[in-house]
This record gives structure tokens, sequence and C-alpha cells, in this order.
């Protein structure tokens, strides 16, 4: 039986500034984070854009992002408006929006569920861009001799994956599409890292992950694709950003969305040169993340109805399941820049 933590037991404010900050202060150290992420939870709080001008920007290994950071274009156009740019990498989206929660962050970029879970919890953020949908870089994997075959099959096994993911949303639907209950499954709640041992070690019957982690295993010929997210979830990318950042520097937002169209172009004419530089960073076979990258479309669209829409479906059906405190208007969080 599933054990649904702190999903309902936390408040509509869910954690003190203090704890988040301090949450992000350790994850910055354990993944290498530099720059601002080195000060005190107190002297980053307090640290305002009139006396640094600084970008801090949250991403994940692998995503565009990470593609802006080290092709290195970003600062020099911010460089001559006066500000300065740190990068800071998380396992997943969720405690990336934790930080931009606690005003650690400005912006960045995560799946479509962690969004609806913060924003459940109270978090001030706004989504400034979509991403396109990349459906079939989502799965849920099984050992290649395991006995699950089907959807179906997945009824009373353990299922690792990370905690209000765009992971979690895809098993949903797919557990939704094998006429199967939440209830039915026993869910682990892990980072790709952690999951991936556990998966090895045979302590977890089923894995749902995300690119480069899914192509990187994919390729060792040892798992099976139960089911991609194709007919699904559709898995778009979201860039967020705290409200108050949006409103009072809409112009930087702008400049970092530039950026993002121009390496997605860049990124979808050259997979390869994706790879082969983003392998030496993520410690990720090329081969498994030129395959990612060939199996998705890098790119930003407009903020439409029919995206909004989307999320409002993800936001309901985790409300319904009672895994967020209280139901969300989407639309409320979407940001409108002044014209």
């Amino acid at each position: 039986m599933l054990t649904l933590t702190d999903s309902r037991k936390n408040p509509r404010t869910r954690a003190a500034a203090a704890f988040l900050a301090g949450l992000f202060l350790a994850a910055a150290f354990l993944t290498g984070c530099s720059g601002d992420s080195r000060e005190s939870a107190g002297q980053a709080a307090a640290q305002s854009e009139e006396t640094a001008k600084v970008l801090r920007i949250g991403y994940q290994k692998g995503d565009p992002l990470n593609i802006v950071k080290e092709r290195g274009t970003l600062e020099k156009r911010l460089k001559e408006r006066g500000y300065d740019v740190t990068w800071h990498v998380f396992p997943a989206g969720p405690p990336l929006l934790e930080a931009l929660s606690s005003g650690n962050l400005d912006v960045g970029r995560t799946g479509d569920s962690p969004p609806v879970f913060a924003q459940a919890a109270g978090s001030p953020l706004v989504y400034v861009a979509a991403g396109k949908a990349k459906s079939e870089g989502s799965a849920i994997l099984v050992k290649h001799e395991s006995s699950i075959r089907t959807l179906a099959d997945l009824k009373g096994k353990n299922i690792g994956l990370a905690k209000g993911s765009s992971a979690h949303y895809l098993l949903v639907k797919a557990l939704e599409k094998a006429n199967l209950q939440y209830s039915d499954v026993t869910l682990s709640f892990l980072s790709p890292a952690d999951a991936r041992i556990a998966f090895e070690q045979g302590k977890i019957d089923a894995w749902v992950v995300w690119d480069p982690y899914f192509a990187d295993i994919e390729i060792t010929g040892k798992v099976r694709v139960l089911a991609n997210g194709v007919g699904l979830a559709e898995d778009r990318d979201f860039y967020l950003a705290s409200k108050r950042f949006a409103e009072e520097h809409g112009d930087i937002i702008h400049v970092l969305l530039e950026e993002v169209e121009h390496v997605s172009a860049w990124a979808n004419e050259h997979p390869k040169e994706v790879a082969q530089l983003l392998a030496p960073l993520l410690k990720i076979d090329a081969a498994a993340l030129e395959k990612a990258a060939k199996r998705r479309e890098y790119g930003l669209q407009p903020i439409d109805d029919v995206i909004v829409k989307g999320q409002q479906e993800i936001a309901d059906t985790y409300f319904a399941l009672k895994l967020i405190p209280q139901n969300i208007s989407v639309q409320e969080a979407i940001y409108r820049p002044a014209r």
C-alpha cells in the first residue's frame, strides 16, 4: 500500500523559508554548485538586485539550460546589462522549485508536474515559457528478464520514481490505462541516481524515469520499455520564475528565453555535438545522450490555452488522488509580460 508522506500532511505553506534555504544549500554543496550557492541562507535571502545584479538559474543535467550554460552566450549578453549569472544543478524538478520558492533562485526549468506541486504548496512562481512535448523521452522500465509484461502486471509491484516529477504523472496515467488503482502499487520515491541502484539491485520492480537517465540505461540492453509517454503524458518542459523577479526583470527573462531558442535551434541540428558537449559533464555515455537528443525536439512554444488545459488536467488529477493539498488554477500562475 502506498504511503502518502508529506503530500497529504504538509500544510498549505509547506515549510519555512529557512528550512528550504538550508535544503537548497545542502543540495548545492553535494552537486557542486558555485557562486552564491555557497553563501548562507540569510545572505542569499538578503541579497538585493540593487546591490548585486545576479541571475540565479536552476537546471538539471542534460536539459536545455545545461546546454545554454555550456555554450556561454547568455553570460556575454547579460554582462552588457550589468548582470552576472550563477548556475545551480539539481537532480530533479521538485528540489529546484523549492529553492526558487525560498528565494534562492530566480528562474529554472522543470518537467510538467513539479510546478503543480509547488503552486499547490503556495509557491510564488510563474510559468514564463513552455518547451515542446517529448513523450518518447520518458518511460516505465523493467529488467529484461522481468515477468512484468504489461501495465496490468504492475499490480502489487514496487515502483521507483522521483516524487512530484513528470515520471510521477506518467505512472498515474499508465495505471489509469491499465484499469489499476493508484493504491494497487507501492511507490518508492527516489532520485534518479538512487532509483537506478535500487532497480539494478532488484529492490524495486520497475523504474519510471526520463532522459538522459532513461537512454543511459536503455543502451545497456538490460531493460525493457514497458511503456513510454506516447499517448499517456506529453512530458513538456516548463520554465519558471519567481513572481517578483518576473514582474521586475521581464527584460532579463526575455534575454534568457531568446538564448534557449538559439541553443535549441543549434541542438536540433547537431545531436551528436550535443552529446559530445554533455558527456564529460554528465558522466553519461555519448551514445546515450545522442539517443536522447534525437528523440526530442528542443525549442519553446507560447503558453496557449491548450498547454494551460494540459497542466490543469495534471493538477486536477493530483488533487483527485489527494497528492496535493488543494486544487489550483494554473491560469493564475501564467506570466503575462507587460507590453
